[in-house]
């Protein structure tokens, strides 16, 4: 049957999400347009196609227990040293991103697995770049903020080509697995407050 690699996330909204994935671009991240900007929930994972029902069972079975909540984006940071990443930093939202990875990787269910790093909900604006450029995209988004409110999470598929594709959105409340995707949209929002001239 052959597998696939599937990722599940949070998508960042516009305008943010296309800004981000902008400035990411422009940092010199080859990786930037392959990647809609995100909060992961399960980083990449591979299962064998026969497994997608029951992930997209168990997935709808944790949106619809789930609640919208708000989400904040403040400033930057990094785990370099131990990881070639800067991100924008999540100052609300991270217990309940916590809380939803957990439900999705649970050891019973069909998306379990063990992470690489304990779990840490961020917005990745570089990854694996050259030093000068991760300590730009730290600096130049250091007063980056941004706020919404997350009404559900999305299904995504890595293609042969390295790009993520969305599959299927989840939306919180639903008892009904979606027939399609349906776009969730920022109830709140901040625009981008650029830094103050110096």
């Amino acid at each position: 049957m052959g597998t696939v690699t599937l990722g599940v996330s949070i998508a960042v909204p516009e305008p943010y999400g296309s800004f981000l994935q902008e400035r990411r671009a422009g940092f010199g991240d080859p990786a930037a347009h392959g990647i809609p900007t995100h909060v992961t929930l399960l980083p990449p994972t591979e299962v064998d196609t026969s497994a997608l029902p029951a992930v997209e069972d168990h997935l709808a079975r944790v949106a619809a227990e789930g609640r919208p909540f708000p989400m904040r984006l403040e400033g930057t940071g990094t785990f370099r040293p131990l990881s070639p990443v800067v991100f924008v930093r999540i100052v609300e939202g991270v217990e309940e991103c916590a809380v939803l990875q957990e439900r999705i990787r649970v050891e019973s269910g069909p998306c379990a697995r063990e992470l690489q790093f304990p779990y840490h909900p961020h917005v990745t604006i570089a990854h694996g770049i050259d030093e000068e450029a991760m300590d730009r995209a730290f600096v130049e988004l250091k007063e980056y903020e941004a706020a919404w409110t997350i009404t559900g999470f999305a299904l995504y598929e890595q293609g042969e080509d390295g790009v993520w594709r969305l599959d299927r959105e989840y939306p919180f409340g639903s008892d009904e697995l979606p027939d399609a995707a349906s776009p969730v949209v920022p109830r709140q929002a901040d625009l981008w407050r650029p830094a103050a001239p110096r």
